[in-house]
């Protein structure tokens, strides 16, 4: 067994970079799972007069491979005697980094925070082994303007959203078709009407892409499909069993919604779960995970929680992540499993 040290990535979110080192520890502890060793004494430590994630482990090469998708990862060692021994990281990165820090809109969500949320369901889910190998399909049913598709498209997954702001699909859209087109990556990018019972029930934004010609000439390529729709009446708009994980950043009490029984925007981030997580189930595979975060200030966890295991899904324990955002936002997540 070895010591390692790991120099954590800094935040452009200053709140969010003073969390991120607690946040760290129980990201890490979320890998284990996927991890030939055990992850012992794990802690914060100061050396040099520098932060690092510190912890107690046997890494083989596969090992290292997982680990360098840690959210905030950005350089790790080995410590010998008093020495810090680089290894080197080998994160999924399909695309140039771009992709993912270009987007910058009132309510996006930090990045790191978003790529934490997703391998804690990534590695939560009956998929967790397959993380590294791609072919696996992100659904994003409040996606905004596809922060977490990006991310999802980053891994060399394909990636399904759902939103209800036709504007953010449409600029979605656009930022896409430029960015690819700037990257002169072969693509296609299309929004097309979407029929349900013979009448027009929504649009959809498909689009394909691959990180050289070569994939794509050879069929290698990532599907990324938005559906602009309500999240809540998704019935014979997506087939089932299409996702292997599913992660959602519900409404702050401030963006996204759905409509209400009255046709107005609900953004009562309880009242969305309730009648949103009926159609989310359906499209998750078997063994699939749900990750959530949300305003704690506006909708409490237990009933949150009281939501999920009603449906019928399993909660995934996990160190606490609950962090300020704002003054007006107290952000935690919430993991379940679908275990049939």
């Amino acid at each position: 067994m070895s010591r390692y040290a790991m120099l954590l990535a800094p935040s452009a979110n200053r709140v969010y970079a003073d969390q991120a080192s607690r946040m760290s520890q129980a990201e890490l502890a979320a890998f284990a799972p996927v991890l030939s060793t055990p992850l012992d004494e794990i802690d914060v430590t100061t050396i040099g007069g520098v932060e690092y994630l510190t912890f107690t482990a046997g890494l083989s090469t596969a090992d290292i491979a997982y680990l360098s998708n840690l959210s905030a990862a950005y350089a790790l060692f080995e410590l010998v005697d008093d020495l810090l021994r680089p290894l080197t990281l080998t994160p999924l990165a399909r695309y140039d980094s771009d992709l993912i820090t270009i987007p910058k809109y009132a309510g996006k969500t930090n990045e790191q925070f978003t790529k934490l949320v997703l391998n804690l369901t990534l590695l939560a889910s009956a998929s967790a082994g397959r993380m590294l190998g791609g072919g696996l399909t992100v659904l994003d049913p409040l996606c905004g303007r596809g922060t977490t598709l990006n991310q999802a498209l980053m891994y060399g997954y394909d990636g399904i959203g759902v939103e209800i702001d036709g504007k953010d699909v449409e600029a979605y859209k656009l930022f896409l078709q430029t960015w690819l087109k700037r990257k002169r990556l072969k693509h296609t990018a299309e929004l097309v009407p979407v029929r349900r019972q013979g009448r027009r029930a929504a649009r959809r934004l498909e689009v394909t892409l691959a990180p050289s010609k070569d994939d794509h000439k050879a069929g290698a390529v990532q599907k990324l499909t938005v559906l602009h729709a309500d999240t809540t009446g998704l019935d014979g708009l997506i087939r089932g069993n299409v996702a292997d994980v599913l992660v959602a950043d519900l409404p702050y009490g401030v963006a996204h919604g759905s409509y209400d029984d009255a046709g107005g925007i609900s953004r009562r981030p309880l009242d969305l779960l309730e009648r949103a997580v009926p159609q989310w189930l359906p499209l998750l595979r078997p063994g699939g995970a749900i990750g959530l975060s949300w305003n704690t200030k506006v909708a409490k966890r237990e009933l949150a929680e009281d939501i999920l295991l009603a449906n019928g899904l399993t909660l995934v324990e996990h160190l606490p992540l609950e962090h300020r955002v704002d003054q007006g936002i107290d952000r935690d997540v919430l993991v379940a499993r679908k275990t049939g």
